[in-house]
């Protein structure tokens, strides 16, 4: 039996990340019974999605990296993916960089791996080159996040902002609602749809759904964070029931 212990850097009022990563590596155990998760978590404050609550939360990524690294954790997951787009075109890179440094000099050597980071990376592995993307945040930060996707290399065709603006109120939303709000988007030509470019938005529970209803592969920040976390640890990409990019298929 090989456990293997998953940490994460969360904003203080976030509850999906720690909900649907979980649910996801559980739902492995039934196709891989001699692996085994163990769910650890350091917060920073934030409770407006707002970019100067942003920039601040992000400052204290460096001491949870460091808390997290105490516990000997074997990867690491920076769970807010606009904090990250919000500081600037790229740094995910540097944050990557800088927050696996702090593990390796704490004696706990560990990959950092930011949702955004994860989200850019899961697009070039489906060979994205047009794509769509629902996010929670107000218009302003979705801007920021639309553009940093484009720097990356990819033509955002159409994109949705739901004015969430309290971070408690993104994780209340109802996955339910998600196939109909993607039915408004012009993904006709897309090669990919983003359905969460968010990690607090819940989103786990429409994947199935909405890749049957549009025919297009369907992707989400946890998810692109599970594949990244997944790959980090040497695993098999794997898991039932989570869409296209942990179907096998990469």
């Amino acid at each position: 039996m090989n456990t293997y212990r998953i940490g994460q850097i969360v904003p203080s009022s976030n509850t999906t990340m720690e909900t649907e990563i979980p649910a996801m590596l559980m739902a492995r155990q039934s196709l891989f019974p001699g692996q085994r998760f163990t769910f650890h978590s350091s917060r920073m404050r934030m409770k407006k999605v707002v970019k100067e609550e942003l920039a601040a939360m992000d400052a204290e990524s460096d001491r949870c990296a460091v808390e997290l690294s105490d516990a000997r954790v074997d990867v690491l997951g920076y769970a807010c993916l606009v904090a990250i787009m919000a500081m600037g075109v790229g740094y995910h890179r540097e944050s990557e960089k800088r927050l696996t440094t702090h593990t390796k000099n704490n004696g706990g050597d560990a990959p950092v791996i930011t949702s955004a980071g994860a989200l850019v990376d899961a697009l070039h592995v489906m060979k994205a080159k047009r794509i769509a993307l629902v996010a929670p945040y107000m218009k302003p930060l979705t801007e920021m996040v639309v553009n940093y996707i484009a720097e990356e290399g990819f033509e955002v065709v159409d994109h949705i902002a739901l004015e969430i603006a309290d971070n408690l109120d993104v994780g209340r939303h109802d996955f339910n609602k998600l196939p109909d709000i993607v039915a408004q988007l012009d993904y006709s030509d897309v090669d990919v749809i983003v359905l969460s470019a968010c990690v607090q938005m819940p989103s786990l529970g429409a994947i199935a759904k909405v890749e049957a209803l549009t025919g297009k592969p369907v992707v989400t920040a946890a998810v692109a964070t599970t594949y990244a976390m997944l790959k980090a640890l040497e695993l098999d990409t794997v898991v039932p029931g989570a869409g296209a990019l942990l179907s096998g298929a990469y």
